[in-house]
């Protein structure tokens, strides 16, 4: 494994998920951790989202593998939040290398009937949160002369998806932002990379509600029953990706052995990738 021994990461969305996958990885590989969750639900989304006990336990297992991990609640909709964050990151371990901008949520809706709110909900979490991490990170990586951002993208916004309009734009614009700040930052010796993940397993996807609107045919329908439609939004035979398989490609885009790789996407689809035009 490539050792990141010494530097310090900002985590969003680490409470659960690919979040909290990602971090216990850094942790792994000798970095300490500033991590973030709002750890709050949404009236928006359908589902329940990570809660403060969630982002403890992605402490604890950072601990576990001998690192610090300084918990940040808050939402990344707000600059407060990130500034904050940052400033954890100066004052507690006087540097940050690695900043992760993973926290999202999903809704969906057809262009035609999309509820307002929840667009703006994810918009506002998935597209702005981004643009705030990268924001507040930013100027504290120019001081150091060195940084590496991945922002999670989605293989939903590489691709027109029916039904799901708000998360569609709002991953498609996390790959234009990726692109314009890794313009805007390599000068200063920072990469700038996105992460397109297929469907993966989380609770983004594991829940009553995503189970219903894949399969509406059906009042309470069960992992069975939806697995072979997630199936389809892939090439290879597989429903849903393992959250490392993400972190993989994060550990590959921070790592010291990829100076050079910036404004690009790397894609951890099952093959979806492959139905693209370039």
């Amino acid at each position: 494994m490539s050792t990141l021994e010494g530097q310090v990461a900002l985590v969003t969305g680490a409470a659960r998920g690919q979040g909290r996958s990602h971090a216990v990885a850094l942790a792994r590989r000798g970095v300490d951790l500033v991590l973030v969750d709002r750890c709050s639900d949404s009236p928006q989304m359908t589902y329940p989202l990570g809660t403060a006990e969630d982002l403890a336990e992605t402490e604890a297992l950072v601990r576990k593998e001998g690192r610090e991990a300084v918990p940040v609640r808050g939402d990344v909709r707000d600059p407060a939040t990130l500034d904050a964050a940052v400033a954890v990151a100066r004052d507690r371990f006087g540097r940050l290398d690695i900043a992760v901008a993973n926290a999202g949520v999903y809704g969906g809706g057809s262009v035609q009937d999309a509820d307002r709110a929840v667009w703006d909900e994810v918009l506002a979490a998935n597209l702005t949160g981004v643009f705030q991490t990268l924001r507040a990170v930013s100027p504290f990586m120019i001081e150091g002369g060195y940084g590496r951002i991945v922002a999670t993208a989605s293989n939903m916004g590489r691709m027109g998806i029916p039904g799901a309009v708000p998360y569609v734009a709002s991953k498609w614009g996390v790959i234009g932002l990726v692109k314009a700040a890794a313009l805007d930052l390599a000068p200063f010796g920072i990469t700038v990379n996105a992460v397109a993940p297929g469907n993966t397993s989380t609770p983004m996807v594991h829940n009553p509600a995503l189970y219903r609107g894949l399969r509406p045919d059906l009042a309470e329908p069960a992992w069975e029953d939806v697995a072979p439609v997630l199936e389809q939004f892939h090439v290879m035979p597989v429903p849903l990706l393992d959250p490392a398989e993400i972190t993989a490609a994060v550990l590959f885009l921070v790592g010291p052995d990829t100076p050079h790789v910036t404004g690009t996407v790397v894609d951890v689809s099952a093959g979806s990738a492959s139905r693209y035009t370039a």
